[in-house]
């Protein structure tokens, strides 16, 4: 148990910055891409932005409090239900995971359709235009 501490103590450290900084950037791109894209790649990025939004508040009103709890015990003791406080904390952990998972999902979708959107119109194009019809 203190080795779990100790490493969850350590962790949060390094953590904390990389998480905010991962999170708002993931928002602000994926709004970025909601706004400038229309239709079906519209409703995906802004789905995205949801679902990012919905692993930064799990994160913000699951995880970092149960964090500021554990950061106590790394210098006490832990509390007798420890264990289901550590088992909240990481069910809170694996619905921000899922989140962050939809939504990359969701934004790949977007760019791969965005892609096959673009070949697909570059050989339209190259249809319409026959390499012949050259002087």
């Amino acid at each position: 148990m203190g080795m779990r501490l100790s490493f969850h103590a350590e962790l949060m450290k390094m953590n904390s910055p990389v998480m905010q900084t991962a999170m708002v950037t993931a928002m602000l791109g994926s709004l970025a891409l909601a706004l400038v894209t229309r239709g079906r790649e519209r409703l995906l990025a802004g789905g995205a932005a949801l679902l990012v939004l919905a692993s930064f508040l799990v994160t913000r009103f699951g995880n970092v409090p149960i964090n500021a709890r554990i950061k106590e015990w790394a210098v006490s003791s832990p509390p007798a239900d420890h264990v289901e406080i550590l088992e909240r904390w990481d069910m809170f952990n694996q619905l921000r995971t899922l989140t962050a998972v939809a939504a990359l999902v969701l934004l790949v979708i977007t760019a791969v359709g965005r892609f096959e959107d673009r070949r697909t119109a570059a050989e339209r194009e190259e249809r319409a235009t026959p390499a012949d019809s050259a002087v």
